[in-house]
């Protein structure tokens, strides 16, 4: 999926070579229905929904355009997994599994709890470190800090590492300087080579913390069509198929099954979450989200070869955890013609 083959603000069954492709593209109807919908969320800039690995629908309605960078908060978080994978993939990283100490090597903070040796490159992409939050009420105090890591990495533990998840930020950015420090490149410079260049979509430079560390797991920058490609990356099972037809594998192989395996419960959704993702049913079909503050978000619905990005206003204050069940009832319309 390039931009040059972007099919607009309508749906294309006659294109598609299958009774069941057409049976699951949304139709113009539903399509004209997302719009209405949306237009009554005064927060949200762009909807793009893309089907069977095209874009067949976009709405603009504020903000940035659907090609634009717009900050993307904490759905970095998705984008941070994705780089992750793909490290391992390259063999920066070993594994999943591999301790998190392993990769800081002689950058470690001196005087920390020996159960951070526990700590693994999974337990950081699942939110199960164990450490206290540095978000909610902490994120401000953490973010004053004159380092980041150490702040974050010498804080108590509240539950032991592979534990409940526990969402912060601290236990992102721990994951982007681990991936600094293991690979000698900036966190940027990863993004851009393991994920942006395959997938043809830029990665901005985006804020780092007083010691040049790429805030893990909020502020990127991406625009809604290059959102679409990382959950098409996602979709085809980590592998992109470049102009010429072949193919390349951007994530290891099983890479998006491990990530979609539920290790932790939201405490706010009830909702499961893996390597960066978030897992639901809507309309009785699994589905797979990432999302930021404000109301950003991106969607996955392999059953359905669909794939939604959302962006929204991302400035305080924030419309609230119900905002994002409106986004879901987005989706969940796009759904639900093809129910019965």
């Amino acid at each position: 999926m390039r931009a040059t083959a972007l099919l607009v603000s309508f749906a294309v069954t006659s294109l598609l070579p299958t009774a069941y492709a057409a049976a699951n593209e949304p139709s113009a109807n539903t399509l004209q229905t997302l719009d209405r919908q949306t237009r009554q969320l005064n927060r949200v800039h762009s909807v793009v929904v893309a089907y069977d690995g095209e874009i067949i629908h976009e709405l603009h309605q504020g903000g940035p355009g659907v090609a634009s960078p717009t900050n993307i908060k904490s759905l970095s978080k998705t984008v941070l997994a994705a780089i992750t994978g793909a490290a391992i993939e390259t063999d920066i990283i070993e594994s999943a599994e591999q301790p998190m100490v392993a990769l800081f090597g002689e950058h470690l903070p001196r005087g920390i709890d020996p159960q951070v040796g526990d700590i693994t490159v999974a337990h950081l992409l699942a939110q199960q470190a164990g450490l206290e939050r540095t978000s909610g009420s902490n994120y401000g105090a953490w973010v004053a800090s004159a380092n980041w890591v150490n702040d974050a990495m010498t804080r108590p533990f509240v539950d032991e590492p592979g534990g409940q998840m526990l969402y912060s930020t601290g236990t992102s950015h721990l994951l982007s300087a681990a991936l600094t420090h293991a690979s000698g490149e900036t966190t940027h410079s990863l993004a851009q080579r393991l994920l942006g260049d395959p997938l043809n979509i830029t990665i901005r430079p985006w804020l780092r913390d007083p010691q040049g560390i790429y805030f893990g797991g909020n502020d990127m920058q991406l625009s809604p069509r290059a959102l679409i490609e990382v959950g098409e990356l996602y979709r085809n099972d980590g592998v992109v198929v470049n102009e010429a037809g072949g193919e390349q594998r951007v994530l290891p192989e099983g890479w998006v099954e491990e990530s979609w395996q539920p290790r932790g419960t939201s405490r706010w959704t009830g909702d499961g979450y893996g390597y960066g993702w978030f897992i639901t049913q809507l309309s009785g079909e699994d589905v797979y989200y990432g999302r930021g503050y404000g109301g950003q978000a991106l969607y996955v619905i392999p059953e359905r070869e669909m794939t939604v990005a959302i962006t929204s206003d991302p400035n305080p204050p924030s419309p609230g955890g119900q905002f994002q069940q409106r986004l879901n009832r987005l989706v969940e319309g796009l759904l639900a013609e093809n129910d019965e």
